[in-house]
């Protein structure tokens, strides 16, 4: 006689579920467990109610959906499966094979759709790191060629150097002056100080040359000449570390949509929830014998009606 085994889950892709438990793949999988030819092969009474062996897969699935049924309750998301056997140990071992089989389904959606999901986080967040690398790369290189960490501060201290230059060139200037109007130009006091403010206005000279490349419009520089300067060398510093500020912003902004995508991964992710484990049914409720003996009866007698209708029809026209 038939048995029945039955369990509740709660799902939150219950569609998926119920697919998957009366799908083929699910028939492959109790054949290959159990057989499905040996555990419901005819046998007795119920004889009519057995599947023949060596059927292909497709009659396997359309008896196994008559023997497996799922009910799904919108309202409360609870989910029913009940699993009809000739024995009540069968019933109860393919209930629980299918709810472990379902697990594992659940399981595999869930890590593949959070695997989704952080894939895209981890892309950016790898892209983040790889510029952030190529632009502390290419501030180091520039550091190491022109021996400079710092460019503008190379430029403020040397506006202080020129500052300094150009004081003592004004005091050796009013001393000179001052001189002149007491001795004359060929006296050897004269004579240095003019060669100290020589001096001076060189050394001013040569280190105004350091800001610049020369006078604007000068021809015949390439780019190279003109970042000789110092107004060159702090642009192309300029630029690199802005490249190096804008990826390491870059690169903090991909970190938490990284922590941010794990966290909506782990509050979104997919569970089987099994409350009620598959019963070992103690009475046989299929096939139901008062129900099957009034349709066989019935149909019996409409048989008969039949054919006593035949053969009195006959019998007249004779």
């Amino acid at each position: 006689m038939f048995t029945q085994a039955s369990g509740g889950s709660t799902l939150s892709d219950s569609y998926v579920l119920l697919d998957f438990i009366r799908s083929e793949r699910m028939v492959q999988a109790i054949d290959e467990a159990f057989g499905i030819d040996s555990v419901f092969a005819p046998r007795g009474i119920d004889y009519f109610y057995g599947v023949g062996g060596g059927l292909p897969i497709e009659d396997k699935l359309s008896y196994w959906r008559r023997m497996v049924s799922v009910n799904f309750d919108h309202t409360s998301g609870i989910m029913v499966l009940e699993v009809k056997a000739f024995r009540p140990e069968d019933s109860q071992r393919i209930a629980s094979f299918i709810i472990a089989q379902s697990e594992r389904l659940v399981n595999d959606l869930s890590l593949s759709a959070r695997n989704e999901v952080l894939k895209v986080a981890q892309n950016e967040v790898r892209t983040a790191e790889e510029r952030l690398s190529n632009a502390r790369i290419a501030l180091r290189v520039y550091r190491d060629s022109s021996q400079e960490a710092d460019p503008v501060e190379g430029a403020k201290l040397a506006t202080q150097l020129v500052a300094g230059l150009e004081q003592q060139l004004v005091q050796f200037k009013t001393e000179l002056s001052t001189a002149l109007r007491q001795m004359g130009e060929d006296t050897p006091r004269v004579r240095v100080m003019r060669s100290q403010i020589t001096s001076l206005e060189k050394q001013i000279a040569q280190e105004k040359q350091r800001f610049g490349s020369g006078a604007v419009g000068k021809q015949g520089r390439n780019a190279v000449e003109d970042q000789q300067g110092v107004a060159g060398r702090i642009l192309q510093y300029e630029t690199l570390e802005t490249n190096r500020e804008f990826a390491e912003r870059s690169y903090t902004s991909a970190l938490g949509s990284l922590e941010k995508a794990r966290i909506e991964a782990s509050a979104k992710q997919r569970y089987l929830a099994v409350f009620i484990n598959p019963t070992l049914s103690e009475l046989a409720q299929y096939p139901s014998r008062v129900w099957n003996s009034i349709l066989v009866l019935l149909g019996t007698l409409m048989i008969w009606g039949v054919a006593v209708m035949g053969y009195y029809n006959i019998r007249d026209r004779n």
